[in-house]
């Protein structure tokens, strides 16, 4: 399903039935930022149709009664950095089949994690993943229902539809009134416009998106980073506006914090790394600068772009490369430009990148095929 499709509301109702059934269910994000994000997400979409009842001793487990539901369920994040006492905590509630709904990252597929009655994973962003991770899951005593979801496939994933066992269901449609996000290349020079674009919309009450692909300025690679260009907005551009940071080194309640921010209207705008690329779902938000746009895939650029759009007014994504960026990353550029539905940035990103093996885990790379393409979808 492409971009703000709906694929989390999807997976969120199979994980709720497994739970009403008296079954545990994961979700398996590709980075900590991700499982955060969806750990956050789940908590407040539950919570509008339930009651939150309880967070534990720990920030990362809580309680809800979620109404139509005939139990209490515990949702629960694990992942790689939390505090080995706190990771003993929740893998000990998940042994113990306490634990409705587990999110985390590759964590989750480790010897360390025993599930008793694991009856669905869901994998999101199946095309980050490794092709062995995404099979471990599936190797549990008793093998899961397995659901993967993306918005872009990468090659492998688009060989998998076309010669592989899945069984695809595509969301081809957004909700009612949305307007398609205006797409603008601008070059390092225009800087100044770009701001004084993004002034004029928060002077019209709307919100912005900066993301900058590094937390701090690297000596080895020029690229902008979210810490420098906070100080440089909040004290030179517009020391006028409020101007939130957003970034994965932030503890989750911190996160937390600024993210209810920025929905709640009180940041104008928030910089940012890719923290915000899934489940952040703010309609006042208008335009999203990613600033650096050749240090960015194609998916991920359409999944910040999936950012905005998202309320009645017209939204705006502008891409700005380092004026050193390369030919293939100025057509990346071009093709997010003149391109917005997913599926077929995701033909583009085959022919760009190749489909790798079918058989194998190679990801990427020239076909087995000596005269077939995988694009030729009548033949195949």
């Amino acid at each position: 399903g492409d971009v703000g499709s709906g694929k989390t509301v999807v997976a969120i109702s199979a994980m709720l039935l497994a739970a009403e059934n008296g079954f545990q269910s994961v979700l398996m994000a590709p980075t900590e930022i991700l499982a955060e994000q969806h750990f956050m997400t789940l908590k407040t979409l539950l919570n509008l149709g339930g009651m939150l009842t309880r967070e534990s001793g720990t920030e990362n487990v809580f309680n809800v009664s979620v109404d139509g539901l005939n139990k209490e369920l515990v949702i629960a994040l694990l992942t790689g950095s939390m505090t080995p006492s706190s990771k003993v905590e929740v893998q000990e509630l998940i042994a113990d089949g306490n634990v409705d709904i587990v999110l985390g990252t590759h964590t989750l597929i480790q010897d360390s994690v025993e599930f008793p009655r694991l009856a669905l994973a869901v994998v999101d962003e199946q095309h980050r993943f490794g092709v062995v991770q995404r099979s471990i899951l599936r190797q549990q005593s008793k093998r899961p229902h397995l659901l993967v979801m993306s918005a872009t496939p990468i090659p492998r994933s688009l060989a998998l539809t076309m010669c592989g066992d899945l069984d695809i269901s595509v969301l081809d449609e957004l909700p009612q009134g949305r307007k398609v996000v205006r797409t603008l290349a601008e070059t390092p020079t225009r800087r100044d416009k770009v701001y004084g674009f993004i002034k004029d919309k928060v002077a019209e009450g709307r919100q912005v998106f900066v993301v900058c692909p590094f937390i701090d300025r690297s000596e080895s690679i020029d690229a902008p980073s979210a810490t420098e260009e906070h100080i440089n907005l909040s004290t030179k551009v517009f020391p006028y506006l409020r101007v939130g940071l957003l970034h994965g080194r932030m503890p989750l309640h911190e996160k937390e914090a600024v993210m209810g921010s920025f929905r709640d209207g009180e940041i104008d705008i928030l910089v940012t790394t890719p923290v915000i690329e899934v489940g952040v779902d703010v309609p006042n938000a208008t335009v999203i600068f990613i600033d650096g746009a050749d240090r960015f895939g194609l998916s991920q650029m359409h999944q910040f772009r999936g950012r905005v759009g998202r309320g009645k007014h017209q939204s705006y994504c502008v891409l700005m490369a380092h004026e050193n960026a390369g030919p293939d990353a100025n057509e990346r550029i071009d093709i997010l430009r003149r391109t917005h539905d997913g599926f077929k940035l995701a033909e583009e990103d085959l022919r760009l990148r190749g489909p790798g093996d079918f058989m194998g885990t190679r990801q990427s790379g020239q076909p087995v095929f000596k005269v077939a393409v995988m694009s030729d979808h009548d033949l195949m």
